[in-house]
């Protein structure tokens, strides 16, 4: 991981930031290249129970680096390149949180942009402070959101909204990206409330919490049969293992659970 990225692990939460400050949290090559190795990094870390993500600084992400537009023009065939599984390099940089086996909370504060706002809804929730500017902004540069924003709004926005925000490029604030479904919750103090979120799920059975995780990801492309048998499939896994055990026992004895990593 370069220095695009800081990671800090305690009590299975990693406290993930874009650390780009002076550039409000900028997309260049040197941060896709950081995102993706924090990604492999986080996946696997053995622990881990739950990951905020969030920015330094006076932003959480301003989007593309426009220094480096040019140049990414200039190689536009490269996107066709899957170089992550499903994704090219781009995508990868939203679809990883998605993709971690855990929950991923976004803290959004200041500014999220373009790829910025594509990366936080990579994410399973995302708590913003009240102020928060966020855009589609794409069409500005007469380009379209293409790091995953199409895949990672459904079932959040609804399609007449979306496509409101995308055609227009329109700048939308705290109160307003809630009614829309691109953030979950505010706060004043997004950081500090993503984290506290996270602690309560590390105290949950993560044995259940990756499922749960599983069946969310399956169910926006799969058909009724196959959702109720996954549902049958993981709670069948679930039962009587030893963190179920110990999530029940804790529970009837009124003490903090201790879970441990079996697989």
């Amino acid at each position: 991981m370069n220095d695009r990225m800081s990671i800090v692990i305690e009590d299975g939460v990693a406290d993930v930031r874009l650390n780009r400050p002076d550039k409000m949290n900028a997309l260049d090559p040197a941060m896709l290249d950081g995102m993706a190795a924090a990604g492999e990094t986080l996946r696997s870390t053995q622990g881990l129970r739950a990951i905020v993500l969030s920015g330094e600084g006076r932003a959480f992400c301003a989007g593309l680096d426009l220094a480096s537009f040019s140049a990414i023009a200039e190689t536009a065939g490269d996107l066709m390149h899957r170089s992550h599984g499903l994704s090219n390099r781009f995508q990868h940089a939203a679809m990883l949180w998605r993709e971690l086996p855990v929950p991923v909370i976004a803290a959004v504060h200041g500014i999220c942009f373009g790829g910025g706002l594509q990366i936080a809804l990579g994410a399973d929730i995302r708590i913003a402070a009240p102020d928060t500017k966020l855009s589609v902004m794409e069409i500005k540069w007469g380009i379209v959101p293409d790091m995953g924003g199409f895949v990672l709004t459904r079932g959040l926005v609804r399609d007449d909204v979306l496509r409101d925000l995308v055609y227009s490029g329109r700048q939308v604030e705290g109160a307003e990206a809630q009614a829309l479904g691109l953030i979950t919750r505010l706060s004043d103090t997004p950081h500090a409330v993503a984290m506290a979120m996270a602690r309560d799920i590390a105290m949950k059975n993560p044995d259940a919490i990756r499922a749960a995780k599983r069946l969310f990801d399956l169910s926006h492309d799969q058909d009724a049969a196959n959702i109720l048998l996954a549902e049958s499939r993981e709670q069948t896994a679930l039962f009587s293992r030893p963190n179920q055990k110990e999530a029940v026992m804790a529970h009837m004895e009124k003490r903090a659970p201790v879970f441990f990593d079996y697989d």
